[in-house]
């Protein structure tokens, strides 16, 4: 499923990039087992940086990392259950993708989907037997399009509905969560559906919901890009895109659970950092003024909203 998407995403935004750039493939394998595939589009016409990876990777990991994994929090520094656990077996697999438009009105988008497993010995201490899925696809425009947001979202939720109609409030909530920048207090981009240490449902129905949601990436997000790729801008419309990408920075680096578990699994760092723009900004003590666009997307940001 994740080689069918990567190949899918990446024919659709060679298409939408109409410059005849092209990815940029890099097998890679991992020393404590399995490797991965990482495709990179850059300076293309449309997109400044996309890529596209898919990775299987299986081994033993360091308590610390399964805790990234499970993004379990510490207490006193020593994470719960935890304490005497040795290293944990595991395998992952899983497709994840960052999107860097150049226009700062067509939206940066971000997706992952994956699927996680540990093998801990029965008795092993903090270290149970477990799998899971986890996952998402979540916008951050640096201004707010309404009519591309409300499209966005609806694709979601179309995607979450044929499973189970819980799954799009909880999800979408979930999102708006998990992609906060603590430091800032504001949220990373407009949201989308994010979840995580999902194994309360059957493997195959689970399997099947993060299929219908990696296949949804495409109509979700393709048409906004055509809309908005050639749209005129100023060069304070791309200052502006460029200190959200300030933001963007930020969260990667500081809170994202795919980002910690790659760093302290000694992951491959060109594809752990792929999720990075070619550019970024970080201005001392900038603030837009109220009332401006800038500004309305900083408030959504700070406070989310219901698109549907």
């Amino acid at each position: 499923m994740i080689r069918r998407v990567q190949g899918e995403v990446c024919a659709a935004l060679e298409e939408a990039d109409g410059s005849g750039a092209r990815f940029v493939e890099d097998v890679w394998s991992r020393p404590g087992g399995g490797g991965g595939i990482s495709r990179v589009l850059q300076d293309g016409r449309v997109f400044e940086k996309a890529g596209v990876n898919v990775s299987v990777v299986y081994g033993v990991m360091p308590p610390d990392a399964y805790r990234a994994a499970k993004g379990e929090a510490e207490k006193n520094g020593v994470a719960p259950d935890v304490q005497k656990a040795g290293p944990v077996p595991f395998f992952a697999a899983g497709i994840s993708s960052v999107l860097h438009p150049k226009n700062p009105f067509a939206p940066t988008l971000h997706f992952n989907y994956r699927y996680f497993e540990t093998d801990a010995p029965k008795d092993a201490p903090g270290a149970p037997r477990q799998w899971w899925f986890g996952g998402g696809t979540d916008l951050t425009p640096s201004y707010i399009i309404e009519e591309d947001v409300k499209h966005f979202h609806s694709v979601q939720k179309q995607a979450c509905d044929k499973f189970d109609p819980s799954f799009y409030p909880r999800f979408k909530k979930w999102c708006d969560d998990y992609f906060y920048i603590k430091h800032r207090n504001e949220r990373r981009g407009l949201g989308g559906i994010f979840f995580d240490d999902l194994n309360d449902y059957d493997q195959e129905m689970l399997l099947g919901f993060a299929t219908e949601c990696a296949d949804s990436v495409v109509p979700a997000y393709i048409p906004i890009i055509e809309r908005r790729k050639d749209t005129p801008f100023t060069e304070e419309h791309k200052a502006w895109q460029q200190l959200r990408r300030g933001r963007y920075v930020e969260f990667n680096l500081v809170y994202d659970r795919g980002t910690t578990f790659g760093l302290k699994t000694g992951g491959r760092i060109e594809s752990i950092l792929v999720s990075l723009p070619l550019t970024a900004r970080w201005q001392y003590d900038h603030a837009p003024e109220e009332g401006t666009e800038e500004w309305k997307l900083l408030d959504a940001c700070i406070n989310p909203k219901e698109w549907l």
